[in-house]
């Protein structure tokens, strides 16, 4: 019988790291949501849809096919079988990414391919509303969350790291603006699943994260 783990939580608050990490250490697969969400961002950038223009959204959602795979241990995100790893984690597509997910005809398509993987293997997922809406009915729930300077700093240091130039200032104030959108969105808001286990990452390293998942997963 499969086992799943749901991680939630704001942007840059280390989900997708710690989620990895957790995934290699437990032998289990992990979905990156947000990738799937940032592919179709990308996809409907291409086409040049404003974020506001629902009904475009939802038309374009139906012709973008989004997967994943396995190539020697990584995981690769596929648009119409484009390898789009490399193009979906920059803050024009990731905040596409937040004005998109709210479209009912997109997260219904996403949360379909999400379930059925869940179905078919061990998996720890990250992203907004895994807990609440993906998989309620997961064995561990975690809501992870950080204050907004250190996941500014963090994503700051990240872009950086990639000779990115980039403004603290404004990417604080794009995790906010994000924060504002996923928690009020009519949509699937972010909000911590009643039965989830609030774990703070502001003052713990990444690896400090990662053993905690693990004892709640063991417990």
């Amino acid at each position: 019988m499969s086992y799943s783990i749901a991680i939630d939580g704001p942007a840059g608050a280390g989900k997708s790291t710690i989620a990895k990490k957790i995934a290699k250490q437990l032998g289990c697969i992990y979905v990156d949501t947000g990738a799937m969400y940032r592919a179709m961002a990308l996809h409907i950038l291409r086409k040049g849809i404003s974020p506001d223009d629902g009904t475009a959204i939802s038309r374009a959602c139906e012709d973008a096919d989004i997967t994943l795979r396995y190539e020697k241990g990584d995981q690769v995100v596929l648009l119409n079988g484009e390898n789009v790893n490399g193009l979906i984690r920059t803050e024009e597509v990731g905040n596409m990414a937040s004005a998109s997910s709210v479209n009912g005809d997109v997260r219904k398509k996403m949360v379909s391919l999400q379930q059925r993987l869940s179905e078919t293997a061990d998996v720890i997922m990250d992203g907004r509303d895994i807990g609440t809406c993906v998989l309620p009915h997961a064995d561990v729930k975690v809501y992870l969350t950080a204050d907004s300077k250190v996941r500014a700093k963090r994503r700051y240091d990240e872009l950086k790291q990639k000779g990115s130039e980039c403004d603290l200032y404004k990417i604080e104030q794009d995790i906010m603006d994000r924060d504002e959108r996923d928690m009020n969105r009519e949509i699937s808001p972010l909000r911590q699943a009643e039965d989830a286990v609030l774990l703070d990452s502001s003052d713990l390293t990444v690896d400090e994260v990662v053993e905690k998942i693990i004892g709640l997963v063991k417990r």
